[in-house]
């Protein structure tokens, strides 16, 4: 069949044709750019929330090491008093040492808070550097994207005349065959056959029936997938 040999380099080609295709649509559509917007837009709302916050951080980070500092006092006057030999009554030092007790635990707890009150202070420049790199990824896009589409175009030109110089080797039905398979079979209509495995769906044909192909002339296709087989 004429053309057989050279169908494998017609797939190729339409494949590669597919995917220039796909992606000047991603790009034309902009899909990747109202993903970015999207992106910084959420960055900015979460910056925006932590701004309007922060006073009320700040107040409460104020209050918090205030109480911090009254209670390491409180410890120490109570320690002072439970050493200092000012207090002899079993109780009154076991009640004191029970106070200290209570104030250092309400001391760790009051910390832990205070940790977290400026653990979510720093929370912003982070967040404001993650937003700035998705404005320049913005930026990028909008820079690249227009060129990207512009050089697939020129390759598109370039691959429909190579495609026009393949076709016109292949024979009609060959190659009215081949286009509809790529229609209803993801694009590829024509597989090499490797080691007895199909390249298209990736099937190893039966020994019967590879003992069948070496025997076809001219057309053979997978007995799976029903592809195109070209032999090398």
């Amino acid at each position: 069949m004429k053309g057989l040999d050279r169908l494998l380099e017609l797939q190729e080609l339409d494949l590669t044709v597919d995917r220039l295709v796909a992606r000047r649509e991603e790009l034309e559509s902009g899909t990747a750019l109202r993903e970015s917007r999207l992106r910084t837009e959420q960055l900015e709302e979460q910056v925006g929330e932590l701004g309007l916050a922060l006073d009320s951080v700040r107040s409460e980070q104020t209050r918090l090491e205030t109480e911090v500092a009254s209670l390491e006092a409180k410890i120490g006057a109570e320690e002072r008093r439970l050493f200092d030999g000012s207090v002899a009554n079993p109780k009154e030092l076991e009640s004191i040492q029970a106070e200290v007790g209570g104030l250092k635990n309400r001391k760790g707890r009051v910390e832990d808070e205070l940790l977290g009150q400026m653990e979510r202070r720093e929370e912003i420049p982070a967040l404001e550097e993650q937003m700035a790199e998705a404005r320049r990824v913005i930026d990028d896009l909008e820079t690249s994207s227009e060129r990207e589409v512009e050089d697939i175009g020129v390759s598109l030109e370039k691959h429909a005349g190579e495609r026009a110089a393949l076709v016109a080797e292949l024979d009609g039905e060959l190659l009215d065959l081949y286009e509809d398979l790529r229609a209803s079979k993801k694009g590829v209509g024509a597989a090499a056959l490797v080691d007895g495995v199909c390249q298209g769906c990736h099937q190893k044909l039966s020994p019967l029936e590879l003992d069948r192909l070496k025997r076809v002339e001219g057309l053979r296709r997978c007995e799976y997938c029903r592809r195109i087989l070209v032999v090398s």
